[in-house]
């Protein structure tokens, strides 16, 4: 193909050879989808209606929900209709959206867990200056650029890829991601090396700086009881749900890097699909388990309603 403008459309192979487990397949994943949007607008609808957790930690957890829910949004229904139909393409315009949904909503996790490790950091390692730093004000604004900063580079990064000439229409995937559209390229751009790997340092900054928040926040703790009992009710469940995302994150892009064809095509797609499965489902069961006032607020309601 001449350039990009020929293309309408991808094709995307990952469920190929998958015609017998379909139904099963469908009926699987549309319960996991429900069960997404039943954990993370739990969280949420609780978060909102508590003023009393109306406090950083669970207005950056909220929004880790909804992230989970965006991410997932970007993913399941178009998945979910390929599981129905013989044919699995998507539209040009559908596919690059499909990529900048599931890219952009990866590091707005990034993102946010690095504002709750910083808010953890700062409550039990600074806790005499912990109201001045986290201000309604400046909450406000951490959460905006936490939206903010991966929406811009992420529409960057499409963008480099939407302006490339096409020389390929075919995903060997169950969804469109920039990496595997970057790699239909007839020929390589500088702009296409170096902004995926700012992209990838930043982030990865990103995992140092909760790294590093995390050594002093052990350290601090270590010292008391009490310390390590805080610890224990509110940094646990974070630090559970980085090494979630972190792991099933890295095995993503180390399959799409170094991807063996020798692995079954099942294998593929669950390694393709583990990121917007596992940690939009454990994330919110971690938190509503873990922390004392939400799991409170979520018993109480059901209390409420089952003596009504």
């Amino acid at each position: 193909m001449d350039n990009n403008s020929v293309i309408t459309m991808f094709t995307l192979s990952g469920l190929n050879g998958m015609a017998n487990y379909r139904g099963t397949l469908f009926a699987l994943t549309l319960l996991c989808y429900c069960v997404i949007w039943l954990v993370n607008l739990t969280i949420i609808v609780v978060i909102i209606m508590d003023k009393s957790l109306h406090e950083p930690m669970y207005i950056f957890l909220c929004n880790l929900c909804i992230n989970g829910l965006y991410g997932t949004t970007g993913f399941y229904p178009k998945f979910l209709i390929d599981l129905l139909s013989t044919t699995h393409v998507i539209s040009y315009a559908g596919c690059f959206l499909q990529g900048f949904v599931l890219h952009s909503s990866a590091c707005a996790d990034f993102s946010l867990l690095a504002l709750m490790a910083f808010d953890r950091y700062v409550a039990i390692c600074r806790p005499l200056v912990y109201h001045s730093v986290m201000t309604k004000q400046r909450v406000c604004l951490f959460v905006f650029f936490a939206w903010l900063i991966p929406f811009y580079l992420m529409f960057l990064s499409s963008i480099t890829t939407l302006i490339s000439k096409l020389c390929g229409s075919h995903i060997p995937k169950i969804c469109c991601v920039n990496t595997l559209i970057g790699n239909l390229a007839c020929s390589a751009s500088i702009a296409k090396i170096i902004i995926p790997a700012f992209n990838y340092t930043f982030y990865f900054g990103h995992v140092i700086f909760v790294v590093w928040s995390y050594i002093y926040l052990i350290r601090t703790c270590r010292t008391s009881k009490e310390g390590r009992s805080k610890f224990m009710q509110t940094c646990l469940p974070h630090l559970i749900s980085l090494i979630v995302v972190v792991v099933t994150l890295l095995f993503d892009l180390l399959y799409m890097r170094f991807g063996s064809q020798t692995l079954s095509q099942s294998v593929k797609n669950f390694m393709a699909m583990e990121f917007i499965l596992i940690p939009p489902t454990i994330n919110p069961l971690i938190y509503g388990f873990k922390l004392t006032k939400i799991r409170n607020r979520i018993q109480s309601f059901l209390n409420c309603k089952f003596h009504s």
